[in-house]
């Protein structure tokens, strides 16, 4: 009886508990609250690109929806739509999201008032409506949003005084009111940068008196503190009681050796991973800290056998939580970054805050004396090198279609970095091996920010390239400078191997030809023969007018002199059809660029291989992550 007894007890926890979670979501009458709440949502937004075509008011789960990531118990966790061209209203409906940790709606158009509701979303850490239209007054109601770590209203339209209800939030890290109409006095804001120029009304017509707040140095966690305190406490006690027994020269030599050795104990926490005081819901911002242990234990000791890639910066494991959620541990190998611990977290901090739908979200890091390690969620599909020659069913994993969204969805996620985030991140390795593809074979660009990550020197100008031969682009080849145009370059050649299927130096092995990709392309455009350079495995199944247009996109991003490369702006709005005849048509008109004037200067990519004479490291990175 007894053991059955224990049966019916499992039994009646576990429907409790599956109760509570479908009461979490769902009214007395089977309807799902977070849907109702996303379609008020979806209503009151302008969706010119129907970008939400699959939010559905007739589905029961929310999670399989674009622009909406859910948490492991099924609730709406993220809701991130930033640059999709939105516009209209925020509906106070949102409120209803009980459990939305994220929101992102940067670079949009959205107008009309910050819905007050928001306040009401208790959980949430990450608020960014940066760079659109909203105006009136910010709702003194998000200062009870007390998980809230970054805030940004910046470039929109918003009046009145900054909320005093803000100073109650401790956790702050970033806030970002500026450019905007503001006015009054501010509040004290215990963010570690806090951001008001661009507002003439409190920083005067030329923000003389405006400043930003630059971040602090990290601390340990409060718990650490408190307990390095009561050590500290016990050790002075100890200390008086041996003073007052062997008398006062003994105290001093004693106070004396503690200090020295309370201060290389406490040095000496900065970078050790201490699993007695290991708490799993530390954070940096909206980053979990993981303990080097259990990242250890879910990639099954850095198994060989759990290895998804290896490059430059580092290997690439497939781990397993103790959640059953799936995970990519790049384990770097170029850990002994100039800044150390502090240069560190705020490098990867600033990673962590660019958050976009194309683009390989960080969920959080590890750091200890000898270990750098970064944690990413796991990418199904692999990169698009892996899949390239992949077969489904006696067909192409990546068919045409497939193939112009991945160059698309790439573009876009390039924009966001070089043109959207703040600070900009050049990527500095663009290539179908750090593309990586969901569920959904949707492109992520992984890997960016990781080049200034490890590179602590200047950024314009290095002593040794990184990146990939082959994908390169000239200037940075012979001269170690790189900016947005070198990402343009690397771009270009992406579409190339999307377009022929090979790997940048992976054919024609003819000694005329040298191996490289783009020299080849070059010479097929010239003769006409596009069609030869069409992956054999698309075999006639791809469109040859999109086929001519991404070729010309390519060629136009490859000129080897950087000026007059196109914006990636400009070149997502070409592969959507804007522009580009008349910048091809234009760049027609102009004489065979030359990198300089110099007459004796290289014509082919391949001569600038050649004469590089900066050592490069070149990367194979990667796999599914």
């Amino acid at each position: 009886m007894e053991g059955s007894n224990s049966v019916f007890w499992v039994l009646g926890f576990f429907l409790v508990k599956l109760l509570e979670m479908s009461h979490a979501a769902l009214s007395p009458s089977g309807i799902n609250f977070e849907v109702v709440a996303l379609m008020s949502i979806k209503r009151s937004l302008v969706d010119p690109y129907n970008v939400l075509d699959n939010w559905d008011i007739n589905s029961v789960d929310p999670c399989s929806w674009k622009m909406i990531t859910c948490s492991s118990d099924g609730s709406v966790s993220i809701l991130g739509s930033p640059s999709q061209n939105l516009s209209g209203t925020l509906s106070p409906g949102i409120q209803n999201l009980t459990n939305l940790q994220s929101v992102l709606l940067q670079n949009n158009a959205i107008s009309g008032p910050i819905p007050a509701a928001i306040g009401k979303l208790e959980k949430l850490q990450m608020l960014d409506f940066s760079n659109n239209a909203f105006s009136g007054e910010i709702p003194s109601s998000l200062g009870g949003l007390m998980n809230l770590n970054y805030l940004r209203l910046n470039n929109n339209s918003l009046t009145g005084a900054c909320p005093k209800s803000l100073s109650k939030i401790d956790g702050l890290t970033l806030v970002d009111l500026s450019y905007n109409n503001l006015s009054g006095s501010l509040p004290r804001i215990s963010a570690r940068t806090f951001k008001i120029v661009g507002n003439p009304l409190i920083c005067g017509p030329k923000a003389n008196n405006c400043s930003t707040v630059l971040p602090e140095p990290l601390s340990f966690p409060p718990d650490t503190l408190r307990e390095q305190s009561d050590s500290v406490k016990k050790s002075h006690r100890v200390a008086i009681a041996l003073g007052a027994s062997f008398g006062s020269a003994f105290v001093i030599v004693i106070i004396v050796g503690f200090l020295v050795w309370w201060w290389y104990r406490n040095n000496k926490q900065i970078f050790f991973d201490i699993n007695e005081q290991y708490d799993p819901e530390v954070r940096l911002g909206h980053l979990k800290r993981y303990s080097f242990k259990e990242l250890r234990a879910a990639t099954d000791h850095f198994s060989s056998k759990n290895i998804l890639g290896r490059g430059g910066f580092g290997i690439v494991y497939k781990g397993c939580m103790n959640d059953g959620s799936l995970v990519a541990v790049k384990r770097l190998n170029d850990y002994n970054v100039a800044g150390g611990e502090i240069q560190f977290q705020t490098e990867v901090e600033t990673i962590g805050l660019a958050v976009h739908r194309n683009l390989l979200r960080l969920c959080g890091f590890c750091s200890t004396q000898n270990e750098r390690l970064l944690v990413y969620p796991y990418m199904s599909n692999g990169s698009v090198a892996s899949r390239l020659k992949d077969h489904v069913n006696g067909q192409p994993a990546l068919n045409w279609t497939r193939r112009k969204r991945i160059a698309i969805g790439t573009a876009r996620g390039l924009v966001y970095l070089h043109e959207q985030c703040d600070p900009k991140i050049i990527h500095r390795d663009v290539k179908a091996a750090n593309v990586l593809l969901d569920e959904d074979f949707e492109a992520v660009v992984g890997d960016f920010g990781l080049a200034k990550l490890l590179d602590q020197r200047d950024s314009h100008v290095t002593t040794a390239v990184r990146g990939t031969i082959g994908h390169i682009a000239p200037e940075y080849l012979t001269t170690g400078q790189s900016s947005e145009k070198t990402d343009v370059f690397g771009f270009g050649i992406l579409l190339l191997e999307l377009i022929t299927g090979h790997k940048a130096l992976d054919f024609g092995r003819a000694a005329s030809q040298k191996g490289v990709m783009l020299d080849w392309v070059k010479k097929l455009h010239q003769d006409g023969r596009l069609n030869q350079m069409v992956d054999k495995d698309l075999k006639v199944n791809f469109d040859s007018i999109e086929l001519e247009e991404m070729v010309q996109v390519a060629l136009l991003c490859t000129q080897f002199n950087p000026s007059r490369r196109p914006k990636m702006s400009e070149v997502l709005k070409m592969l959507e059809g804007d522009g580009l005849a008349e910048r091809w048509e234009a760049s027609q008109m102009i004489e065979t660029p030359r990198f300089q004037s110099c007459e004796n200067k290289p014509q082919r990519y391949s001569d600038f291989i050649e004469e590089s004479s900066l050592m490069v490291e070149a990367m194979e990175l990667s796999g599914p992550r």
